[in-house]
């Protein structure tokens, strides 16, 4: 494809030469002569001046210099270089495509009732009541229980289960391994130190242009619903727990936990392995980073990090005094030292207490 075609396709002005053949894209240390690259981290800058790639997506801002007697590095300049990135990808790789069928190992109930369009593949399971929207994709493997209502362009890939009773809206896509409305983690003390089953009666709906990565699961409520709001994202290996509400264009990253009932705001970023404790609310637009553990309510677009979380400065404060504390260590032996020095030097009934 000419660079100059897929600078009208992504409407970014182009730096160079319009004819150029750009033969795929990818990441800036990996490319070669005919590859387009991108930008958007300061730290990836330098290499710039020695890329192979003939082509760059970056900021309108953002300077390009070469080493010398490098071959010149084309700009495409855009205002979200890393979402024309994304873009530029699928003018180059086309998603598999699944023409419509039910295989002969699928197993689908009387009362099912499946939109025009669906492609059900080998061995899928669909139980008594359930209604799938039109173009459904069910790769292979996946199960639907009883009673599920979902919508329209769903994409289910291989080992996905959807459990009795659950909503799911149109355009979404669960990936490996998910599992919706699976029982929340409820349980009652007995008097003999026993534990008895709270029954999750309640439900799990996702609603439009949700995706969840592979493994992660989504508990159904003990009463009421588990509710994924509108166009969130949820990393592999995540866990919402029961009753919670995550408020949409929220993304979960990897080996996040929710406990129960949690209450994510809108547009929040929960970084990977971020623990939430039940019963709190993350305000809308917050930040928590990596590894972080909260255990209290969080305000709207604040960042907190650490555990137990607090601000982010606050986080970085403490951090930098520990990364002190063997120096600080060593000056208060010396101290110590010194004082017991001059404490010997002195009068016996001056050091008594």
């Amino acid at each position: 494809m000419k660079l100059g075609e897929i600078a009208k396709s992504l409407s970014c002005r182009l730096e160079g030469d319009p004819e150029a053949e750009i033969l795929g894209v990818t990441g800036i240390e990996q490319a070669q002569p005919g590859h387009l690259t991108f930008v958007v981290n300061p730290r990836y800058r330098p290499a710039l001046r020695t890329t192979s790639a003939s082509a760059v997506l970056i900021a309108a801002d953002v300077g390009i210099e070469r080493e010398p007697g490098q071959s010149p590095l084309a700009a495409l300049r855009s205002a979200n270089p890393y979402l024309d990135f994304a873009r530029a990808i699928e003018l180059f790789h086309t998603p598999p495509q699944y023409a419509p069928g039910i295989h002969p190992t699928a197993v689908i109930a009387s009362t099912a009732q499946i939109g025009s369009g669906a492609h059900i593949g080998p061995y899928c399971f669909i139980d008594d009541g359930t209604r799938i929207g039109r173009d459904a994709v069910l790769h292979s493997f996946v199960t639907i229980y009883r009673d599920a209502r979902i919508g329209d362009d769903f994409f289910a890939h291989a080992h996905a289960v959807v459990r009795e009773g659950c909503r799911i809206g149109n355009r979404v896509i669960l990936q490996n391994g998910v599992i919706i409305g699976g029982d929340g983690f409820g349980f009652a003390r007995q008097a003999g130190g026993h534990w008895h089953k709270i029954l999750q009666a309640g439900i799990t709906v996702l609603e439009d242009d949700v995706e969840i990565q592979s493994n992660a699961c989504v508990d159904r409520a003990t009463l009421g619903e588990t509710l994924i709001g509108r166009g969130v994202k949820i990393d592999d290996l995540a866990l919402v727990g029961h009753g919670s509400t995550v408020g949409e264009d929220s993304v979960l990253c990897g080996q996040t936990g929710l406990a129960g009932t949690s209450v994510i705001g809108k547009r929040c970023t929960l970084a990977g392995q971020t623990g939430i404790s039940g019963h709190l609310t993350i305000g809308d637009g917050a930040t928590i980073t990596a590894q972080s553990g909260v255990g209290g309510d969080v305000p709207a677009g604040k960042c907190y990090s650490g555990s137990p979380a607090v601000e982010n400065r606050q986080w970085l404060k403490n951090t930098a005094a520990i990364n002190r504390m063997p120096e600080l260590l060593q000056t208060v032996r010396k101290l110590e030292a010194e004082i017991a020095a001059l404490k010997s030097r002195l009068p016996v009934d001056l050091t008594s207490n």
